[in-house]
Parts: structure tokens; sequence; C-alpha cells
């Protein structure tokens, strides 16, 4: 971009634009080939007959000219290709808009709301959980709690495969009472042949809109309440 300054005529007093360029560090590899070039010219008219220049080192001075040359291409290159898939991302992700997920977390919310039909029945209503396994389990057991930490609700989903399973719960507690209103959090005991089964605890939440991250440049989902979370770090799409 050019630098444009001002310069004052003593007999007008009006200003008129001139521009002038910035000057060039000299180091992109089409100068240094041209550099390169107008001296080896220079250097082989002015160089001794009796002592010639060297053609090993002409070879590996240009060897080197047009690896650089090489490497600003292919960073261009790679520059572009990044930039396209980051555009994917986002276009990807703007179609989560609306959709619930299922990411890294261990809460559970239940809510009654009113049917329809009738406005004298309800329904109660409970937001999915789920986990991942790294291991096959024979023995899936989930420990359901309340905001005091006590437990409200044991579930034994007995053998469940490796990866990410979704589950949702009835909202009935031990005694057989509807849990009321309110969040509870839960955890996954995980066992194959009685060792511990590595597993990660999976929370649902709706995707309420796409940030493109200036930080870190990564592609982020709004999820309300619950912040944003990374799009590599979604499990599943409900």
């Amino acid at each position: 971009m050019g630098v444009t300054n001002f310069a004052v005529s003593e007999s007008s007093g009006i200003k008129s634009p001139q521009t002038t360029k910035n000057s060039s560090d000299g180091n992109s590899s089409k100068e240094l080939q041209d550099n390169f070039l107008t001296l080896l010219i220079a250097q082989m008219k002015n160089q001794d007959p009796t002592n010639p220049m060297d053609n090993s080192q002409l070879t590996s001075q240009l060897a080197q000219i047009n690896t650089l040359a090489g490497i600003e291409r292919l960073n261009t290159t790679l520059g572009m290709v990044s930039g396209q898939i980051d555009d994917s991302l986002s276009v990807n992700a703007s179609n989560m808009i609306g959709r619930g997920v299922m990411v890294p977390g261990n809460k559970i919310l239940v809510a009654t709301s009113e049917l329809e039909e009738t406005e004298k029945e309800k329904e109660t209503v409970t937001t999915p959980f789920g986990f991942e396994l790294t291991h096959d389990a024979d023995s899936v057991i989930i420990t359901i709690q309340d905001e005091n930490g006590n437990i409200v609700r044991e579930v034994d989903l007995g053998a469940i495969p490796a990866g990410v399973s979704s589950f949702t719960w009835d909202g009935m507690l031990t005694d057989g009472t509807i849990a009321p209103d309110s969040s509870y959090t839960f955890s996954v005991n995980a066992s194959y042949d009685g060792k511990k089964v590595s597993s990660t605890s999976l929370a649902y939440s709706m995707v309420y809109g796409v940030i493109n991250s200036k930080v870190n440049n990564k592609v982020l989902l709004d999820l309300g309440i619950l912040g944003s979370i990374s799009i590599d770090e979604v499990r599943q799409i409900l």
C-alpha cells in the first residue's frame, strides 16, 4: 500500500498529493532470484579467466533459491487450504444450530410440563445423558445425585460396547416417586471382567450459535448458559 505525502508550494499554498511506495525488505524468493542473477552476470563478466567460477557453488546457490521459492509456494497453498477448511467447519457447524448435542459434562435437568391435550395432566421431561467408553464393559452402573449430593437413583445398564452411548432417565426416584424439577448430576461406574473401564460423562445441550474464535482459530459452539465449546468436543448430535 502506498504512502501519500503532501508538498506545500510557496507560491500558491496548495497541497498536492505525492505517492511513494513502501520499500521492500528484499527477502522474497523473486527478489533474491533477481539479485542473484544480477550479481551472477556481473561476476561472470568480471571474473578472472584463469580462475573461473566454481560450478558447484553456483549449483548450490541456485538450489537454495529454488528451495526458498518452493517453500513460499507451499506456504501459500497451505494457507489457502487452511482457509477452505475453516470455512467448511463454519458451514458444518452452522447446520448444528437448533440441534441437541452430547458434550463432556455430568448434568441432567428435570422439568415438568403440561400436556397440550389437557391442562390437568403433566409430563416430566429429562434431558438425555450419556458416556463414552474406551473399552467394552460387561457392567455399567449410573448413579444419579441431587444438588445436595444425595443419591436418588441407581440404574444398572448391563453390558455396553465401547464408544458413545446416550440414554434418557425416566425421572423416577428410588422410592418410586417422580423427581422434582431441578438439576441433577450423574456418575458412571463401568467395568469389564472386574476391572475398571475408563469413561467420559456426557451431558445434553442445545446449540444456539456458532463462534469463529480469533484467539485460537477454532470454531466454537454457543451452548447458552453452558458457555461455548470447541466443535471437536462434540461426541454426538441428536
